[in-house]
């Protein structure tokens, strides 16, 4: 029971709860580390020529071999949740093998999870929820994916015929694009007011390559790759794959020199007279993202800094047809929960699957543009399916000023949404 009353506390509370939300207690599920790795384009990128247990092993140990003392006890980790979306039983066996390959102990459980395009939050959700209920104190989460090796028509997912008889049911198997287009219509959402959002996002993200304000959240991780260019014409070589090495540590996708007029040259993607298209549009993208979370008051006990607090997750249902609507109604819920006005919040990192849906959850809640994706979202940078909710935190926790309170949302395929809220110490 009392373990309960701390839950509900944490919660609750009568009026405005920013005081309480931002307040430091023992039981606090605080993040001690929040990186990834570059985000490289999808089926021609620096990580094209590898799969996504090997992005997410070599992730693992530059962050234990990097980010965090050299005598950190891995033993201190008592569950593992990894986040993805489109690997067979979403990674279970190979993002397990990664991680024994990285060190963690046997003993040290694993949980393959997969919630579509909020899997990364998900992953945190259900470490930090432990935390919380005392079944650990110790837990890593995160997310992966490589489009390159498993998107594309072996992803279509099957559904039953007898389901297909039922109109909601059949709304479930939707391409993503049709949903766009739904809600570009549903709400009178244009072509031109899209792409002025895209340009916005690529500009956003060039900048912040520009000023190097990515460099803290982005682990370095070296990679062999097949070598196009190699000139070596010895005849017994002919048969042998030639690769070379080379260290992937900038995200591949923000180009320059965008503007909204040199997107709307682009012929849209998913209906003749649509407003989607692949400028405005969510990129194919491969990498991981890895989140430490601890009880505070262990992190305290082995002097581990501190980079933010977690405070609660909200996940909500919507219509499959128009499942881009999702932080639309995911944020005001977790708002909602935690008891704080959305003008608390100085970051919303709402991921951009579409510019459509982006801007009708924006204008939804009512938030001012400006807080949101100050260094560019998922148009510019990329969607790893599994990987972007742990992206987003790692982001978010470098775009938070001290003592600031943050949001990271998205919505999910077959018509859900998400939000997380954050707190940057």
């Amino acid at each position: 029971m009392e373990r309960l009353s701390q839950i509900s506390s944490h919660l609750i509370s009568s009026k405005d709860n920013v005081a309480e939300v931002k307040s430091k207690n023992p039981n606090d599920v605080v993040i001690v580390s929040a990186f990834r790795t570059a985000l490289t384009r999808g089926g021609k990128g620096s990580f094209k020529d590898i799969n996504s247990d090997e992005i997410l092993y070599k992730l693992i140990v530059e962050l234990f071999d990097k980010k965090l003392p050299s005598n950190f006890d891995k033993n201190l980790i008592e569950d593992v949740i990894i986040g993805n979306v489109l690997n067979l039983g979403a990674g279970a066996t190979e993002h397990r093998a990664a991680m024994l390959a990285a060190g963690i102990p046997s003993s040290v459980p694993f949980m393959a999870l997969n919630r579509q395009c909020s899997s990364g939050l998900m992953a945190v959700n259900d470490i930090a929820n432990k935390i919380i209920a005392g079944q650990i104190s110790c837990g890593l989460a995160g997310g992966v994916e490589s489009m390159s090796k498993n998107y594309g028509p072996g992803a279509v997912p099957k559904v039953s015929e007898v389901l297909l008889k039922n109109q909601a049911s059949k709304s479930c198997t939707l391409p993503m694009g049709i949903t766009s287009e739904n809600v570009n219509d549903k709400y009178h959402i244009g072509r031109e007011e899209q792409d002025a959002f895209a340009a916005s996002s690529y500009q956003k993200a060039e900048r912040a390559i520009t000023q190097g304000l990515f460099k803290d959240e982005i682990l370095p991780i070296q990679v062999e790759i097949e070598d196009d260019n190699d000139e070596n014409d010895d005849d017994d070589d002919d048969d042998k794959v030639k690769t070379k090495t080379i260290t992937v540590d900038t995200d591949e996708g923000p180009r320059k020199n965008v503007t909204a007029q040199s997107l709307s040259k682009i012929r849209a993607a998913f209906k003749k007279d649509g407003a989607s298209h692949a400028g405005n549009s969510s990129q194919v993208s491969d990498g991981a993202a890895l989140v430490l979370l601890m009880r505070r008051d262990l992190a305290e006990g082995l002097h581990l800094p501190i980079l933010g607090k977690y405070v609660a997750t909200s996940v909500v249902g919507v219509p499959p047809e128009i499942m881009g609507v999702g932080p639309a109604y995911a944020i005001p819920s977790v708002l909602k929960l935690v008891n704080i006005p959305k003008e608390s919040v100085s970051i919303f990192e709402i991921n951009e699957a579409f510019a459509g849906q982006a801007l009708f959850s924006i204008r939804k809640v009512g938030i001012p543009i400006e807080k949101v994706n100050p260094r560019g979202g998922a148009i510019a940078l990329g969607h790893p399916l599994g990987c972007t909710g742990s992206r987003q935190i790692a982001t978010l926790m470098r775009e938070l000023k001290p003592g600031e309170i943050g949001v990271t949302s998205m919505c999910i395929g077959t018509g859900m949404g998400a939000a997380g809220v954050f707190v940057r110490e």
